[in-house]
């Protein structure tokens, strides 16, 4: 009985050891709408610590396509320490059919990891070309690089489908209108 105890109390130190160097937080950000980009950042107490944030949003619709970046914002602050981020992993994903976070049919559009062309540790982006619909959300992963902890920001941009002009459905008609008239005088051709 003793035995179990003394498992049991090392399992809970163990679990309690790699639970304090690890930090997770999730940001409901709202909606995304064109031409506004969407800020946000994060921060993460203590040197060496490891964090991975959640961000979820979802795009007004519709939308065409969607850019997302996340920057260090490095800070020195004289006499007390310094702030600043190792940024690492970068994903978009989506709730699923369940529209729950988190559960097992999320599914990952795509991701950065470093390294990859084009990112650094002080800067990730990506960009996804199809359109978006329900909610998603950007997880990103680092670990803390100044003394006190580290702070970090970014961006989520969306695009809007292009609406046509009335220009254009006038055309349209004109067309439609022109070839039902080549179809009629056609057709009085051959009754004739």
């Amino acid at each position: 009985m003793v035995n179990i105890f003394l498992k049991r109390a090392i399992g809970v130190a163990i679990l309690a050891g790699v639970s304090v160097g690890a930090n997770a937080t999730t940001t409901a950000l709202g909606e995304v709408s064109p031409g506004v980009p969407t800020t946000f950042t994060g921060s993460v107490l203590g040197n060496q610590q490891s964090f991975s944030d959640i961000f979820t949003f979802t795009l007004s619709q519709p939308n065409m396509s969607s850019g997302y970046s996340v920057v260090n914002f490095p800070l020195d602050i004289p006499n007390v320490g310094s702030l600043g981020t190792i940024l690492s992993t970068m994903s978009l994903v989506t709730f699923g059919t369940d529209g729950l976070q988190g559960t097992g049919d999320d599914q990952v559009l795509k991701s950065v990891v470093l390294p990859s062309a084009g990112n650094t540790q002080d800067h990730l982006s990506l960009s996804w070309d199809q359109p978006i619909t329900g909610p998603a959300y950007l997880s990103i992963g680092g670990v803390t690089s100044g003394t006190l902890g580290g702070i970090y920001s970014g961006s989520i941009e969306t695009v809007a489908a292009p609406v046509p002009e009335p220009e254009t459905y006038a055309m349209l008609l004109a067309g439609l209108g022109l070839m039902g008239a080549v179809v009629r005088r056609r057709s009085s051709r051959k009754t004739s």
